[in-house]
């Protein structure tokens, strides 16, 4: 009976909340948005690239004067360039007008910065004047050193690629680190997604008054287990949802919309970070459902369970400022206090796990506690909604359920 009561609990709250318009009209507004947001960027980055190209190609008459030395006459006539005789009739011929632009390049480079004086044509294209003045100095360079190889070292150019190597086996570098962080994002999203739901998961039945007739029927565990089991299916729809628009804009539209390339290929699936990650966030989810469902529990309104949610949720954004500190020093004692810490041990564990700093003794423990606590409080979720569900207009003394 209790086996199927949880089926129907489930059923009952997930059609329920997936069958509401305004469910819907907010989870469709966000992908709504990024394809707007998307069609913008493509739009805009469609006319930057042709306007940086432009500019880069920009044919101008200037002048210029070049106390360094480094650029050839013929080199500058080939960029519309003439060389002045007098600096200060060059600068009043561009404020006159009788001359587009000019050009001041110092006798020391690397101490003092290229002067560029030219007619204003609006902010964004007087940066042709800039990208005139650089390619005239790179072009010269070039022609001066002779050697494309000493041309690529000297201007950085050069590509360099690193190989590494842990207990004598290929280290998988970022691309092991990539795939045990992802369950760090998805921990932040579920959480961010999930969350308000599962604070009013308990507390709705108990604003419309309806309790006392829920519980002659259903058992307080079954109740509270088919409710944050129907909580992750609605995530999971909103989840998939939410990511789609940022799917299809990688696929399909990835150079158009700037977005960064990234190899698959070069991914790398380590048993054991995975594993660790996966257990941290179940973990770490049980932990926050268990907790929010006991504040919903234990509060008689949304409005009075809003001051202690901010608090709960603002917990798993602090190990985020210390993030420096988790990759560098994981031994800190700071670091292990959020390491242990039940509110903040899953985002602190997830990025140590991801970055390679949590040994498996480490791992250990804190996947067995977060379970753990995880257990107890949705424990103490079932035993407070018992008696908490009934208690309309004032908050649930907690000391006083463990009383009876």
């Amino acid at each position: 009976m209790a086996r199927h009561n949880l089926g129907v609990v489930i059923g009952f709250e997930f059609t329920r909340t997936v069958k509401k318009r305004r469910f819907w009209a907010t989870t469709l507004a966000i992908p709504a948005v990024l394809a707007v947001v998307f069609l913008l960027i493509f739009v805009s980055n469609s006319t930057t690239s042709v306007n940086e190209g432009a500019q880069r190609n920009a044919k101008i008459t200037f002048t210029y004067t070049d106390s360094s030395g480094l650029i050839p006459a013929s080199t500058a006539a080939l960029f519309g360039g003439q060389l002045a005789t007098d600096p200060g009739t060059a600068l009043n011929d561009v404020r006159s007008g009788r001359s587009e632009a000019y050009f001041a390049y110092p006798a020391d480079l690397s101490r003092d910065p290229i002067k560029v004086y030219g007619a204003d044509k609006g902010i964004f294209e007087n940066g042709k004047y800039d990208a005139v003045a650089r390619r005239l100095l790179t072009t010269a360079a070039e022609q001066k050193i002779g050697s494309t190889q000493l041309t690529a070292a000297v201007s950085g150019t050069v590509k360099i690629e690193t190989t590494t190597f842990k207990d004598g086996q290929l280290a998988g570098g970022v691309g092991a680190v990539v795939p045990p962080l992802l369950f760090l994002l998805i921990f932040y999203v579920s959480i961010i997604l999930l969350s308000n739901q599962m604070l009013n998961s308990t507390l709705e039945e108990k604003e419309n008054r309806v309790t006392e007739m829920i519980l002659t029927t259903l058992d307080p565990t079954t109740l509270i287990i088919g409710k944050v089991i129907a909580v992750f299916m609605v995530g999971l729809v909103q989840l998939l949802v939410f990511m789609t628009p940022f799917g299809i804009g990688y696929v399909f539209f990835r150079e158009q919309l700037s977005l960064p390339s990234f190899d698959l290929a070069h991914l790398t699936f380590e048993p054991g970070p995975m594993i660790t990650g996966a257990l941290l966030l179940v973990g770490g989810f049980t932990v926050f459902t268990g907790t929010l469902v006991a504040i919903g529990a234990v509060m008689p309104t949304a409005k009075e369970a809003g001051a202690v949610f901010g608090s709960i949720i603002a917990l798993i954004f602090v190990p985020l400022y210390t993030v420096s500190l988790i990759v560098s020093d994981p031994h800190a004692l700071i670091v292990q206090v959020f390491t242990y810490f039940p509110l903040s041990a899953p985002v602190t564990a997830l990025l140590r796990n991801g970055f390679g700093t949590l040994n498996p003794v480490e791992s250990v423990a804190v996947i067995v506690e977060l379970f753990a606590v995880g257990f107890l409080t949705l424990r103490l979720a079932v035993h407070l909604f018992r008696y908490g569900s009934i208690e309309y207009s004032r908050k649930l003394s907690i000391r006083g359920t463990f009383g009876r």
